[in-house]
């Protein structure tokens, strides 16, 4: 047993290691390839296959949390008479949490599995022991053209899944329950600050760059044949979507303690 621990504990960390090393030659060659128009022209395909593709997904799911976020708040909220600020804890919740939580776990598992098989598809069939051969970084000519999508278009998805969900909220609010639409958003605007804005846009930075490394890591280091390659998806996305969470939980914190420091205690109504 002992053996075996010692056994998973230097496996660990040699993993760590090696993905330390990914991460800081895929940090060198963006540094040198952002200026160059070469890296953007193999970036562009990818913004239609990580936006445009994934965009339908984030706003069926940021609808129907908006709609199950109203359904459930409603009662509680009229039996405090503050129903008419219902829009205002709908709308923090999405903007700051549920909003890039969200677009995160979809981009987890609608991108990152998409790009771990690709790469594993290519490092299975040499094509990655080619672009060596011929004097190419892979790294340079495959990790940092879709690290940059990810990380540039998940704040997107993330504003199209709040808005979603916002419209769906006010649909319940307005429509369904009967409250007005003038002091629905009144106080939404009254209370949404662009500290909140901010904090749910630094968010899906992180989760963008996360998921982009982890599915481009695996990607590049999964075992030969189609079960290296399905285990490769599989632990991507599952560590992506660990990640997100603990990322989520570290960065909220740090922000919250940073705006009171600022700011002070926030009152929502």
């Amino acid at each position: 047993m002992i053996s075996a621990l010692g056994g998973r504990t230097i496996a660990s960390v040699s993993a760590m290691g090696q993905l330390s090393l990914f991460v800081w030659q895929m940090l060198r060659w963006l540094v040198v390839g952002v200026p160059q128009w070469r890296t953007w022209r193999r970036t562009m395909p990818l913004f239609y296959e990580v936006g445009n593709r994934t965009l339908p997904v984030i706003l069926v799911t940021g609808t129907f949390v908006g709609l199950v976020l109203a359904v459930q708040s409603y009662d509680q909220l009229r039996a405090a008479g503050f129903e008419q600020r219902m829009g205002v804890l709908l709308s923090i919740t999405l903007v700051q949490e549920l909003g890039p939580v969200l677009a995160g776990v979809m981009l987890a598992g609608r991108v990152g599995g998409a790009l771990t098989a690709e790469l594993g598809t290519m490092r299975v069939t040499e094509q990655i022991a080619a672009l060596q051969v011929m004097g190419a970084d892979p790294i340079r000519q495959l990790v940092v053209p879709r690290f940059l999508a990810c990380l540039l278009l998940a704040p997107l998805l993330t504003f199209f899944c709040d808005v979603a969900g916002s419209l769906a909220g006010w649909f319940v609010a307005v429509r369904l329950k009967g409250i007005p639409s003038g002091p629905y958003w009144y106080y939404i605007r009254d209370a949404i600050e662009t500290w909140d804005v901010g904090v749910g846009f630094a968010k899906s930075l992180v989760f963008g760059a996360a998921i982009a490394i982890i599915a481009c890591y695996k990607g590049f280091t999964c075992r030969t044949g189609a079960e290296g390659v399905g285990q490769a998806c599989t632990e991507s996305f599952v560590i992506s979507f660990i990640v997100i969470l603990m990322t989520d939980f570290f960065l909220g914190t740090f922000l919250s303690g940073l705006y009171r420091g600022i700011y002070g205690f926030k009152s929502l109504v």
